[in-house]
């Protein structure tokens, strides 16, 4: 027989999920910044179909490679370069490979309440901010962040 509170929860007792909008950027363990949007998350186990000889009925699937999904980071551009400089080591052919870790933060955006672990990530492409002369909006840019693999803390 299985434990009903194995999965975390308590039979009877509601828990809020977490909230959307406050998380933040690590590199190699340093904050560096928070962002408007965080994007990009998938991991894919590909499906390897295969036909067993003389059985036409059934299509058997086996696990097969694994992809990972790009981060795309949206963030107010300001006079801070770090993320450019990171970049523009790509562009030159000397990609940095960091590990970053995208947090989740309480809803007063102080506790770390989940962490994704990406490890040797490099920026790999950077969109600009739209200019607009008739609008008022904030300028934002766009970074595309890829990565080997993916840890869920």
């Amino acid at each position: 027989m299985s434990d009903p509170g194995a999965s975390g929860g308590q039979a009877g007792v509601f828990a809020d999920p977490y909230r959307v909008y406050n998380f933040k950027l690590e590199i190699q363990g340093i904050t560096a910044g928070h962002f408007t949007e965080c994007s990009g998350f998938d991991i894919q186990v590909h499906a390897i179909r295969y036909r067993q000889g003389g059985v036409n009925e059934v299509v058997h699937r086996v696990p097969g490679p694994v992809t990972y999904g790009d981060i795309e980071l949206r963030y107010g551009l300001t006079d801070s370069r770090e993320l450019w400089d990171w970049f523009m080591t790509a562009v030159e052919g000397r990609v940095q490979r960091k590990n970053i870790s995208i947090l989740m933060l309480d809803s007063r955006g102080v506790a770390e309440v989940m962490r994704w672990d990406c490890i040797n990530a490099w920026p790999a492409r950077w969109r600009g901010a739209p200019l607009n002369a008739l609008d008022h909006a904030l300028a934002i840019e766009t970074l595309t962040i890829v990565f080997e693999t993916l840890d869920r803390a």
